[in-house]
């Protein structure tokens, strides 16, 4: 009888707990002009980055790309210096993009 009356208050139990979140890390790489079109796919947020951010995702052993994008630099804060020879080479400036993976 005890097992009949516990079922209820089980059940609602795991009606309200919250959802387990997924494992989720953003990792912030350089976006290089390779002569592939790889850093237009991926700072442009284009289709065709999808499989290289999936790629890269599962290189750092998760299961899939979120989510890509092209970083400004001021959303960057204090890693990269705004005004140095490595961010910088003559009248270009290395640009970032933003990879979230998740498990």
């Amino acid at each position: 009888m005890r097992a009949l009356l516990a079922l209820p208050l089980l059940v609602a139990a795991l009606l309200t707990a919250p959802a387990a979140q997924a494992e989720k890390r953003i990792f912030i790489i350089a976006n290089e002009a390779d002569g592939y079109g790889v850093d237009r796919c991926l700072s442009a947020g284009a289709k065709c980055g999808a499989a290289v951010a999936s790629a890269y995702c599962k290189s750092k052993e998760f299961a899939e790309a979120a989510s890509f994008r092209k970083l400004e630099r001021d959303e960057i804060t204090g890693a990269i210096p705004v005004h140095s020879a490595l961010a910088c080479r003559g009248s270009a400036c290395m640009e970032y993009v933003a990879i979230e993976c998740t498990r």
